[in-house]
C-alpha cells in the first residue's frame, strides 16, 4: 500500500520505519524538506536529526505535506496536535479527498510548560474537528494513547495483551485500519463508535502524562478486561 505519513518527528519516523519494513511505500511529509534535512541538532524529544535517520531508512521518501498527502492511499496524520489543521491545509483537501486519515495526534497545550492541558475536550475533540474541516476525508483516530515504539510493536508489552481503541464515521474506513493495525501486531482493537467518541481516548493524555512523570517512563498502556 502507497502510505503518506505528516510529520517527520519521533512518531511519524517510527510508524514511518516500521510501515517501510512491512513492505508498504512510504513518503513522510515536513513543511520545508530542505530545511529539514540541513538540521544538524537533536530535536526537543533528543531524537537525531532528520538526517542522520534517512540515511538510515533509504526506503522512506521525504517530500511536503502536499507531496505525502498525494502518494498516500492511506495517509497518517503524526503531526502535533496543535499544528495539525495548519499541516492537513498544507497537505491539500485535493489530496485528502475520498481517502482514509489516520489521526494519531493529541490536543496538547505546552503554553503552561509541563504537564500539558488540553486545548480542546469534553464537547469536542481533535479528530473532529479534523473530520468537520475535511468533511470529504475519511478520519479514524486511533493510537493516540501510547508510545510510539507500542505503536509498532504492542508485543514489546505484555506479549500484546492490551487495548487500542478507533473511533471514525466510515465503517470501511475503521475495519481498513483494523487490518493495518493487526498487521502491527494488534490484537484487541476497540471500536469506540463515531468520530465523537475520539473524546474519550484524548482525554486520556492527562492520566497518561500523569503516569508517565510517576514511573519516568512511556512504556504502559490501558488493557480494557471485559
Amino acid at each position: 500500500m502507497k502510505i503518506g505519513i505528516l510529520g517527520t518527528g519521533g512518531v511519524g519516523r517510527t510508524l514511518a520505519g516500521r510501515l517501510a519494513e512491512l513492505g508498504h511505500e512510504v513518503t513522510i511529509g515536513t513543511r520545508d524538506p530542505a530545511a529539514t534535512l540541513a538540521r544538524t541538532d537533536p530535536d526537543f524529544m533528543g531524537n537525531p536529526p532528520f538526517s542522520v535517520w534517512a540515511q538510515q531508512n533509504p526506503g522512506v521518501k521525504l517530500g511536503t505535506f502536499a507531496e505525502a498527502a498525494a502518494h498516500g492511499e492511506l495517509v497518517i496524520n503524526a503531526v502535533n496536535g496543535g499544528g495539525a489543521l495548519s499541516a492537513l491545509q498544507s497537505a491539500g483537501e485535493v489530496n485528502l479527498s475520498g481517502k482514509i486519515l489516520i489521526d494519531v495526534s493529541n490536543p496538547l497545550d505546552f503554553s503552561r510548560g509541563m504537564p500539558p492541558s488540553l486545548f480542546i475536550s469534553n464537547t469536542d475533540s481533535l479528530g473532529e474537528q479534523i473530520q468537520h474541516a475535511f468533511p470529504n476525508t475519511r478520519v479514524v483516530k486511533t493510537l493516540n494513547t501510547l508510545n510510539a515504539l507500542l505503536m509498532i510493536n504492542p508485543g514489546m508489552l505484555a506479549n500484546g495483551d492490551h487495548s487500542v481503541f478507533v473511533s471514525g464515521n466510515d465503517p470501511t474506513a475503521k475495519a481498513a485500519v483494523g487490518e493495518l493495525l493487526r498487521s502491527l501486531g494488534w490484537q484487541d482493537i476497540i471500536d469506540l463508535g463515531d468520530i465523537t467518541s475520539a473524546r474519550g481516548p484524548e482525554m486520556f493524555l492527562p492520566l497518561y502524562l500523569r503516569l508517565m512523570g510517576l514511573w519516568q517512563t512511556p512504556i504502559f498502556q490501558l488493557k480494557v478486561v471485559r
